[in-house]
């Protein structure tokens, strides 16, 4: 359908993700296969999930894994909500991230209905 890495929100989420592993490595050795496991595959599945969805048949198909991109993003605010409450980022840390998850949250909302829009 469309190059994904010509997609401003697949650009966006995979710089978060890489973010989100450079915050991780920090985390506790003990979290290695808990926290840290999880929250680095719930950020990496919403770049993931823009670029499969972008090699679907159709604009409907993209729009699914668009809101599973979605799902993936309250995940991980709500992984980085327990990271700062166990005092694993730092408040400015914590600040950085969850506004970058939330505005991906906007950014994939707003394609996901202009797909669905456009394909009516």
């Amino acid at each position: 359908m469309q190059d994904f890495k010509k997609i401003d929100v697949w650009t966006r989420s995979f710089k978060f993700s890489s973010e989100i592993y450079k915050a991780t490595s920090s985390f506790p050795d003990n979290e290695k296969f808990g926290l840290t496991s999880q929250i680095r595959r719930a950020s990496l599945s919403i770049p993931i999930n823009i670029a499969e969805g972008s090699g679907r048949n159709s604009r409907k198909e993209f729009a699914n894994f668009l809101q599973i991109a979605i799902g993936s993003t309250s995940e991980v605010e709500c992984e980085l909500l327990l990271a700062k409450e166990l005092n694993f980022l730092t408040e400015e840390k914590f600040s950085y991230l969850n506004n970058e998850i939330s505005e991906i949250r906007r950014m994939l909302s707003s394609f996901r209905k202009a797909l669905l829009t456009y394909s009516q």
